[in-house]
């Protein structure tokens, strides 16, 4: 793939016939192989992919019937594996859909297949998205590009490992709690989380319900709108998709930021940052008040609380989603078992992996009766004040800015044995997915992580339904600042 790998980029050059859909298929799937070590992909779909790229190349070429063209046509992505995919396995990273293959294309994949985009595989993932490393996939650990002993972050680890490493430029992910901007931050590109209804959910394997949202890891925040444009729009197949106006997010990039009004919460900024992230974002902030913004002060009290709350919350829904995977009607099934009720037992004491269940238990306590006013209940209202805390906030300033995550990329192996250590890299993202809002998270630095640098990102969320507001105030940070063109060691430009 030529050395500027944007999607803006590229089709630039694939309409000046500089390049052509089906020579970035095969350089693209040629990078894919020779990472391997990356494991970022789970399903390489190759012969589609060209198929995909043929069709593109004539359209672009006026021989293809005189179909619309888009940004994205021929453009190589990839899926998370937990978006069905029209005959082609979609995973969720877990032994008990190893080999599932979906009869149809999820609403996100249906719309940039619309839009022209070329898919080339499906990403590694922690297990059904539960996990903030991605050492939760039955398919083994993804690495990050920027240091290979370190994790890519979860559950989109595969999907931002591939777009850091410049593989492809662009790859859809999911983010239920963060899962999105962490991977995006530990890799050093931009993640954006849609806020909650903008993005069809149908064919998105369940996790939480009212939490998962679909998204996109890009580069750019110019591409990031491109195939947010692509991927939105109301959907009666999904009970909780919005009917909204269309984001428009491409066409509204070029808007300044002077007078801009960002809000700095405290709760973001405390104890468990890690000194050498905050002075990152601090310089970060301080780039985007020398083009104009003016940074004020927020509280967000509640926010303290996002965590006990999202794992209250989350698991609740994720037990009550997760027992249509009984061995009966699709997926795994335990190899010996006596009787109905085994043949339940050992499917799911054989097909899902230690994440998945230790979560499903938690659901199932707090749901349990005696202990659902005192966890599931309380919870909910907790959740309640936690968007009303955005909500006053919103008043006072127009987007909100922090760091992404308390640490850079941690060692692999390095929290496994710790679930709490590991659920507190949510403790920014998470009140975001509670209170439904869109985020964003940006390149803004590096710091120092022992094997050498590693990225931090700047994470900026706005009122309900404010994506292009968002990718405007990252487009123009991205315009004064070169973080984001920064690419890992042995990759073109790194």
């Amino acid at each position: 793939m030529p050395a500027a790998r944007t999607i803006t980029a590229l089709a630039k050059m694939l309409r000046s016939g500089e390049t052509t859909s089906r020579d970035l298929c095969r350089e693209t799937i040629g990078r894919i192989r020779a990472r391997a070590d990356l494991n970022a992909f789970i399903t390489v779909t190759e012969d589609a992919a060209f198929a995909e790229a043929g069709r593109a190349d004539a359209l672009l070429s006026g021989k293809g019937g005189g179909g619309a063209t888009t940004t994205l046509t021929g453009i190589p992505i990839a899926h998370k594996d937990i978006f069905s995919t029209l005959g082609v396995r979609t995973t969720c990273g877990s032994r008990m859909l190893a080999d599932y293959t979906p009869a149809f294309d999820a609403t996100v994949v249906a719309n940039l297949k619309a839009a022209g985009a070329v898919t080339v595989g499906k990403t590694n993932m922690d297990e059904f998205a539960m996990g903030s490393s991605n050492e939760n996939s039955f398919f083994g650990a993804a690495a990050n590009p920027w240091d290979a002993g370190t994790v890519p972050g979860g559950s989109s680890g595969g999907s931002a490992a591939a777009v850091a490493a410049r593989l492809l430029p662009a790859a859809t992910g999911t983010d239920t709690g963060g899962s999105i901007r962490q991977p995006a931050a530990f890799c050093g590109i931009t993640g954006l989380k849609p806020s909650y209804g903008r993005v069809s959910r149908h064919g998105m394997v369940a996790f939480a319900s009212s939490l998962d949202q679909a998204g996109a890891l890009t580069v750019t925040c110019e591409d990031a709108a491109v195939m947010l444009d692509a991927m939105a729009g109301f959907d009666s197949r999904d009970s909780t998709s919005v009917d909204a106006p269309p984001p428009c997010a491409a066409g509204s990039l070029d808007q300044t930021i002077a007078g801009l009004t960002i809000g700095l919460p405290a709760e973001f900024f405390g104890d468990g940052l890690d000194p050498a992230v905050a002075a990152s974002v601090q310089a970060a902030l301080a780039e985007l008040e020398k083009a104009g913004a003016r940074l004020v002060d927020v509280a967000l009290p509640s926010s303290e609380n996002s965590i006990p709350c999202y794992y209250i919350i989350a698991p609740a829904e994720a037990s009550s989603n997760l027992s249509r995977f009984d061995g009966v009607r699709y997926g795994f099934r335990a190899g010996q078992f006596d009787g109905l009720a085994e043949m339940y037992e050992k499917t799911r004491a054989e097909g899902f992996g230690a994440e998945v269940k230790r979560r499903i238990m938690v659901g199932t306590y707090v749901l349990s009766a005696g202990y659902y006013d005192a966890y599931y209940l309380k919870a909910l209202k907790l959740r309640r004040l936690i968007a009303d805390d955005f909500a006053r906030a919103f008043e006072q300033c127009d987007v909100i800015a922090g760091p992404t995550t308390p640490t850079c990329a941690f060692r692999r192996g390095a929290k496994m044995d710790d679930p709490v250590a590991m659920y507190l890299n949510d403790i920014y993202t998470s009140s975001v997915n509670l209170a439904g809002l869109p985020a964003l998270s940006i390149p803004a630095g590096f710091v120092n992580g022992g094997g050498g640098e590693l990225p931090v990102g700047l994470h900026l969320i706005g009122p309900y339904m404010a994506e292009a507001k968002l990718l405007g105030v990252g487009h123009r940070f991205q315009q004064i600042t070169d973080w984001h063109e920064r690419a890992p060691p042995g990759v073109d430009g790194g």
